[in-house]
This record gives structure tokens, C-alpha cells and sequence, in this order.
């Protein structure tokens, strides 16, 4: 069905697609309107729920002539002034695919998402996804925890794409302080914000909107107790569709986390100051915080 299309036009029809999804059509509806087949328009959808807007576009293979895969220091600094800004409209961060289309705009070189998440390697950006799943069967706090608050949420949950993870964290930089909201969707892909102080309560409120802007959704998060914010309470209360499942501070999760005392008591304070409450302030038994998710 779309054999006969030009790579422009198949996007066009894909971006248009993902529209009519989000207006409330069918599968089916959406594949009347645009002439693409069931699997495009579903593809279309999936890109969308784990890459935004600037997945949606299918991209040539391969690498385009002259496109950088070793960013010059200019293209650098073009990248640390994208993470300090507000990520692209509905999106809860910014992923590599964004990243290097900021990149191209900004300096008219096609730039390969590779080369961003080299350079989050370099910079200490980059963080692993937490394998959840193996934790269903521990004998473990972590285990114990894992069956008591996520498994029961994530049960309600059909795709993969509605399971996030992330968590907030200090790290040490040449330039100073940097405080990093990282975020995980399926597969592990990355999404991350950064400051250079410490996040507040609305910070994390427009991570949250984003996530649950595409439909039901939940948030497994490390660092700070987010719903123990007056106006993250709110919100999260008047949910019927996300969850948010804190980690307890004491389970094991995290090793080796590079958070030095004195900056995780910053992080924490700030957090106090604005409305959140640090997991070592609240309990950490995996009961209580199972009470904790907000529906």
C-alpha cells in the first residue's frame, strides 16, 4: 500500500496518521484517511510512544554524507544549551533523536543520534534502565517490593511503552553542579533534563504531564519522594490513569550511585524547600510505599 510513495510523502502520511491517533481514531479510521496499511499507521503510533514527534519520520539507513559522528565543541555546547532548556512540547525530556535534530537546525549538519549518546557517555549522562522485570522472582527487600508496588500497577498497564522508570540525581561536572532527571521508556531508551540547580516541584510536574499526556502511564522514580509535594499531590490525585511508584531509598536498586552526601542533602533540601520529601524522610518499608502510588 505505500510501495508507491516517496520517503516524504510516507512520513507525511505517518506524521498525519499519529494526528488521528491522538484525535481518538481507530486503527482502522486512520488507515481509511491515509491510504497506509494497519502495521505502518501501528509503527507510526509506537515511534511516536517511544521517541516523540522526530521519531515518527522513517530515516534513511545509513549514515548521510557529511553527517558528524564526533561532535566539534560548538556542537557540544549547542547540546548542553538544549538540556538546560524546557524539552520539545509534550515530550518529558530530550531524547538523542531530538537532540540531533536540535543539532541540525542549529547548525545545519546532520548529526547521527549515535553520536549524542557518545557524547552522554563522555559526559556521564547516560544511565542504564533498572531490569525491573528480573526482580519478580528475588527472595529480596527488592524483590518483595517489586511484587508488592509495581508488579500490581504495571499489570494494568498493556504496553511496554507505558512503563517508565527514572529518577533524579547530582552529578560532579568541570563546570559545576549538575542535577539530571533521567528517564527510561521500553526498550531503555533515554530521556533526560538538566540543571544547574536543583530541580523543583515544577520541574518534575512537566515531566509528569508529558508522560501521562499520551494516555495511561506509569512512573517507577529514585531520589525524591515526588508525591509528598503539595501541588505534585494535587495533580497526581486528580489522575484516574498514572501511577507513581517511589523506590525506597534502602532496597538496593541503585548501587554505586554517584551522589556524594553533600549533594544528595542539597538535592533533598530543595526538594523540602519546594514541596518534595526525600525517601530516607520517608518510610522505607515496601508496604508503606506500595500505599504510596497515585492513581
Amino acid at each position: 500500500m505505500t510501495k508507491h510513495l516517496s520517503p516524504e510523502k510516507l512520513n507525511e502520511r505517518r506524521i498525519k496518521a499519529v494526528q488521528l491517533r491522538l484525535d481518538g481514531l481507530t486503527v482502522v479510521q486512520v488507515c481509511e484517511r491515509t491510504g497506509l496499511s494497519a502495521p505502518t499507521v501501528s509503527a507510526a503510533w509506537k515511534a511516536f510512544r517511544e521517541g516523540g514527534w522526530a521519531a515518527v519520520p522513517v530515516r534513511p539507513r545509513g549514515r548521510h554524507k557529511g553527517q558528524a559522528n564526533v561532535l566539534a565543541p560548538a556542537l557540544k555546547a549547542t547540546l548542553w544549551q538544549c538540556l538546560h532548556e524546557l524539552p520539545p512540547v509534550g515530550e518529558p525530556g530530550w531524547n538523542s533523536a531530538d537532540l540531533a535534530q536540535c543539532l541540525e537546525k542549529a547548525h545545519s549538519q546532520p548529526v547521527s543520534q549515535r553520536a549524542v549518546e557518545h557524547w552522554w557517555e563522555e559526559e556521564h549522562l547516560k544511565r542504564e534502565a533498572w531490569p525491573l522485570g528480573s526482580l519478580s522472582k528475588e527472595r529480596s527487600m527488592r524483590g518483595r517490593w517489586y511484587r508488592q508496588a509495581v508488579a500490581p500497577v504495571f499489570k494494568q498497564l498493556n504496553s511496554a511503552a507505558q512503563r517508565w522508570q527514572g529518577g533524579v540525581r547530582h552529578l560532579s561536572h568541570p563546570d559545576g553542579s549538575l542535577y539530571q532527571i533521567y528517564l527510561h521508556g521500553s526498550r531503555g531508551r533515554l530521556w533526560m533534563r538538566s540543571f544547574r540547580r536543583p530541580p523543583v516541584a515544577e520541574d518534575y510536574l512537566i515531566t509528569l504531564k508529558a508522560l501521562a499526556a499520551n494516555g495511561p502511564a506509569a512512573l517507577v522514580f529514585h531520589g525524591a519522594a515526588l508525591s509528598a509535594a503539595p501541588e505534585l499531590t494535587a495533580w497526581l490525585a486528580a489522575q484516574r490513569d498514572f501511577w507513581l511508584v517511589p523506590v525506597p531509598a534502602d532496597i538496593g536498586l541503585v548501587p554505586g550511585e554517584s551522589v556524594r552526601a553533600g549533594a544528595k542533602s542539597t538535592v533533598f533540601n530543595n526538594c523540602i524547600s519546594n514541596g518534595c520529601v526525600p525517601h530516607n524522610r520517608a518510610s522505607n518499608n515496601p508496604d508503606s510505599n506500595s500505599k504510596q502510588v497515585k492513581r
